[in-house]
């Protein structure tokens, strides 16, 4: 089959992958991503199937436009087949784009429609597509919704205890890193056991009560701003506190937006946001650093201890995501909490970032699983081409 590329967008950032299906699943012939979009030190690379680094480029990439469009070139330049889908990553389509699907006129009209719901995302997002469709104009694309894997949550899961009318409009729990989560669940399989929750960590950060692969409970709200302190997020607050930051410091909506989204979490609390960073100055003494850490694991552990109780029980738990994969302190602090579950990890497994970390005589496993946001995409893709 001829390939599949994914597009992933951030705020600054292109992440992209060209999938082929090899096997009954998704392979990767090349990965890449541009760096510093907007910058003067922007920077592309390209890997291909061996994960060698067959270009690298420093140059301005002023727009994800550019950004693409470059990528475009580049893929041609190295003599790879021209894509037979195009599939992008979309964090909120608003109430009414929940399931993935392929992106008509209708779609596109529906995310603008949505942009309330996640007004720095969606526009960029739609830009991108309107400009992909020019690049290559008879290619099919899809959209693939981080909200879609938590659909089959109760309503006692995503109602909020707010008037009809404001949930009529679509004021709910919606829930993300729905692709994360759903390339978790296709990894592990028939190993995936009844009762799970998964730890999503990275600068952005969730969590979801997973029950016979079904999204049950998940942290983030509304918008990807709410649930757990995150690298530059606030997480879940009282809402009395943005009514005071509003009465009494005078900020408006974008100003409130800035300092719940980009001035607070680990970065208000610790001066940084970079969990690394964070230890190594935590390990030296540094007390807000320390305080940064402790919020942070104290806030995923109340939320694993909570989800035993929504799942009646725990057979597994996983971590995943840049913290998730990567840091042993946070996955040992964390586990310490929820010791009297009968949580116990294994300080060598732990420390080699092992796909098990739990101890053998641990009554609920623990597990460390790579997350892989664009092969699920590309599977998604795939599935919609044949249908």
């Amino acid at each position: 089959m001829k390939p599949i590329l994914v597009i992933n967008s951030g705020s600054s950032s292109l992440k992209f992958g060209l999938f082929v299906n090899k096997g009954g699943d998704e392979h990767a012939i090349a990965r890449g991503n541009a760096d510093a979009i907007g910058a003067d030190n922007g920077k592309l690379e390209i890997f291909d199937e061996q994960g060698n680094n067959v270009l690298e480029e420093t140059e301005h990439l002023d727009s994800h436009k550019t950004a693409f469009s470059q990528i475009a070139k580049r893929l041609a330049e190295l003599k790879y087949d021209p894509p037979s889908a195009i599939g992008h990553r979309f964090v909120h389509g608003g109430p009414h784009l929940v399931e993935h699907q392929q992106i008509t006129d209708e779609v596109l009209a529906e995310l603008q429609k949505a942009v309330h719901f996640a007004p720095l995302h969606i526009p960029a997002a739609v830009e991108l597509i309107r400009y992909t469709e020019k690049i290559f104009p008879q290619v099919p694309q899809f959209a693939c919704f981080d909200t879609a894997f938590h659909q089959t949550m109760p309503e006692a899961a995503y109602r909020f205890p707010i008037p009809d009318n404001y949930d009529a409009e679509g004021v709910r729990r919606y829930g993300f890193h729905g692709l994360s989560y759903a390339s978790i669940v296709h990894a592990l399989g028939k190993e995936l056991p009844s009762k799970v929750v998964v730890a999503h960590l990275g600068n952005g950060a969730s969590l979801a009560a997973i029950a016979d692969g079904k999204s049950v409970d998940t942290s983030m709200g509304l918008t990807p701003t709410g649930g757990i302190p995150m690298g530059s997020r606030t997480g879940d607050l009282d809402p009395g506190i943005s009514l005071f930051l509003m009465r009494v410091h005078k900020l408006n909506d974008e100003a409130l937006e800035k300092l719940l989204n980009q001035d607070s979490g680990l970065k208000a609390l610790g001066g940084t946001n970079d969990m690394r960073v964070l230890q190594q100055a935590a390990d030296k003494g540094d007390h807000n650093a320390s305080l940064a850490i402790e919020i942070f694991c104290s806030s995923i552990a109340k939320t694993i201890a909570s989800y035993a109780t929504v799942l009646s029980g725990l057979d597994l738990l996983i971590f995943a995501g840049g913290i998730g994969e990567h840091s042993s302190a946070v996955r040992a602090n964390v586990c310490r909490r929820l010791e009297f579950l009968g949580i116990a990890l294994d300080a060598e497994r732990n420390q080699a970032s092992a796909s098990l970390v739990s101890s053998d005589a641990s009554r609920i496993a623990v597990r460390v699983v790579v997350t892989e946001e664009e092969k699920q995409i590309a599977r998604h893709c795939r599935a919609l081409l044949k249908s």
